[in-house]
């Protein structure tokens, strides 16, 4: 594991059990302090404002018109895509409401519908990475992909896998901006596992972005400039979401069975990293740079996670267990040099 750049004095990963659950006096002292009421006010002031961002970029690529200026407009709009990534992954959390029925609709309306992707396969497999975030068999984020993230997944690549291994580092950012393509590919393959009524609820509004999607841009552009375009939006999309999650896990400790005897708080705390900075990182990361208050209390609300963060780490130094935290430099630093490391013994 690459050095970690802030940790609690004295603390160690292999600090023994202790009687009793660890985590059961901070989840006290969260709840004593209301930080896990839900922030409806913020989160639908939140919904607003990005819907109006997003309004006001559509009316603007309206009023540019078939010009190679309507490109620059993919930032502003991939920013947006982004902002409503964060939210519909907050819904799907039972952040912004705790009625499980009014989470999957705030979720399907910002995932499937505004962004294209299925909300029912990214629940479903973020699910299962908080429940065993780097897990190398119970973690689909680490599972083996076009990326590897252990020697021995490394080893048993062949042929362009190998390859793409042994480059592995270096090639992480290119190969974030097939990311928002991916996603959509993805959630299409996984509609048919879904129930019947499940899929021909995300289907159809999968269909319905489709449509709105592509009847925009070939209204704004011409077929060549709005194939552009899109290709150019989602390529910024992908690798804004890419760098809003590589800091979080990569690098950090791996279980793979020898985490016997480990509690929710050493689950989560010892394979997360946070990332320091102030209110412009929450706003670019989307919360996500307090991935280890985030991992303990998953419904927590978004604002909520820096209130926390004071309790969690003076909660992590009684119970010496290490709090790790770095710059946003620093943090893709690491997750960068594990890379380069899984791929080292192929580069030989």
């Amino acid at each position: 594991m690459p050095p970690i750049s802030t940790t609690l004095a004295g603390a160690t990963a292999t600090a023994p059990p202790r009687t009793g659950s660890e985590f059961a006096p901070l989840l006290r002292s969260v709840r004593d302090a209301g930080l896990l009421e839900r922030r409806t006010g913020w989160y639908a002031l939140c919904i607003a404002v990005n819907a109006l961002t997003l309004a006001a970029t559509v009316t603007g690529l309206l009023l540019v018109g078939d010009s190679w200026w309507g490109l620059l407009l993919a930032l502003p709009l991939s920013l947006g895509w982004a902002r409503t990534a964060f939210l519909g992954h907050d819904a799907g959390h039972a952040q912004i409401t705790s009625g499980r029925r009014s989470g999957r609709v705030l979720g399907l309306l910002h995932a499937n519908l505004l962004l294209g992707m299925s909300y029912g396969w990214w629940n479903d497999k973020h699910n299962r990475h908080h429940a065993n975030p780097n897990h190398l068999d119970k973690d689909p984020d680490v599972g083996v992909g076009a990326m590897v993230w252990t020697q021995r997944q490394a080893e048993q690549r062949a042929g362009f896998a190998r390859w793409l291994t042994r480059n592995q580092a270096r090639l992480f950012l290119p190969m974030l901006m097939l990311e928002g393509i991916a996603l959509k590919v993805s959630g299409l393959q996984d509609l048919k596992r879904q129930a019947p009524r499940e899929r021909a609820v995300e289907g159809l509004l999968l269909l319905l972005h489709l449509v709105g999607y592509a009847s925009l841009l070939l209204t704004v552009f011409s077929p060549g400039r709005a194939l552009v375009f899109a290709l150019l939006h989602h390529a910024l999309f992908g690798l804004h979401l890419g760098l809003a999650f590589a800091p979080n896990h990569k690098g950090m400790e791996m279980p793979d069975g020898q985490d016997e005897g480990w509690g929710h708080l050493r689950r989560q705390v010892l394979t997360s990293r946070n990332v320091r900075g102030g209110l412009v990182t929450d706003w670019v990361l989307g919360g996500l740079n307090y991935q280890i208050e985030h991992h303990l209390f998953p419904n927590m609300p978004r604002p909520h996670l820096r209130r926390a963060q004071p309790l969690v780490r003076a909660h992590c130094a009684a119970v010496g267990i290490p709090y790790t935290e770095t710059s946003l430099f620093d943090s893709y630093r690491q997750a960068f040099g594990h890379m380069h490391e899984v791929g080292a013994p192929l580069r030989k």
